[in-house]
């Protein structure tokens, strides 16, 4: 029913892509990445991530019509950045995960957005700690990043207050998030996906460091329910 295309221990954890047909699905092929025993990620459950990437960078194009330099925080099955490359006004995409396994799947074409993303001249797989790096005290992501950024899209947990490692809950306090929103460009937009409803106290937060925000319901077709489940995708800009 299934196969194991690769199985590594990282220091986060053991880290896992298996790919499977769905006998409820008429044997449609999905793929599942695990880390430890959660479950991170399915190619049946993609139009949250893709969304983000939309609806960001529509945002985004509102300011800064062309030439974007976008990061990515959180590479995963690579449906966010995909969809992001998909927009003609992008340049430039940096893709942040801290996972190297995850960035190998995608250089060895183990997921079939990997060629698409590895094939793009305007993408660069990063090896790295996105949160470290998006809240360093100097300018930019990094010594060869050292510039403001267009728009960051961010999908590594499973919501502001549902981490996927506890070390990643200072990101989501005033302090960090300012330091995040200083590495972007004027009318640059940050945003965020959740698999949570939309979260008052969030949207509050971001509405303090922000100039504007939008807090969007992405509806999707359930199979396994045969109805309807919902993800959530902030959007925060600032002024030109």
């Amino acid at each position: 029913m299934f196969e194991e295309l690769d199985y590594q221990e990282t220091p986060n954890g053991a880290i896992s892509l298996r790919r499977r047909a769905e006998p409820r699905l008429n044997g449609r092929v999905l793929y599942e990445v695990k880390l430890n025993e959660e479950w991170l990620m399915s190619s049946l459950f993609t139009e949250a991530e893709i969304q983000l990437a939309h609806l960001g960078l529509s945002l985004a194009r509102k300011s800064i019509p062309t030439n974007l330099k976008v990061v990515v925080g959180g590479l995963g099955l690579g449906y966010t950045a995909a969809a992001a490359l998909e927009n003609s006004a992008v340049s430039q995409l940096c893709v942040i995960d801290i996972m190297q396994p995850v960035i190998d799947w995608h250089q060895n074409h183990l997921v079939p957005l990997g060629e698409v993303l590895t094939s793009d001249s305007r993408c660069t797989l990063t090896h790295g700690d996105f949160f470290a790096m998006a809240t360093r005290e100097e300018p930019g992501f990094s010594i060869k990043m050292d510039y403001a950024v267009d728009a960051i899209l961010l999908d590594v947990d499973h919501s502001p207050s549902h981490w996927l490692n506890v070390e990643n809950k200072s990101f989501y306090s005033a302090a960090s998030l300012i330091k995040m929103a200083s590495k972007l460009a004027p009318g640059g937009v940050f945003g965020l996906w959740s698999n949570d409803p939309p979260d008052a106290d969030f949207q509050t937060l971001l509405d303090s460091i922000f100039d504007t925000t939008e807090t969007h319901d992405v509806h999707f077709s359930n199979p396994y329910t045969n109805g309807e489940s919902s993800n959530t995708v902030y959007l925060a800009a600032l002024s030109n």
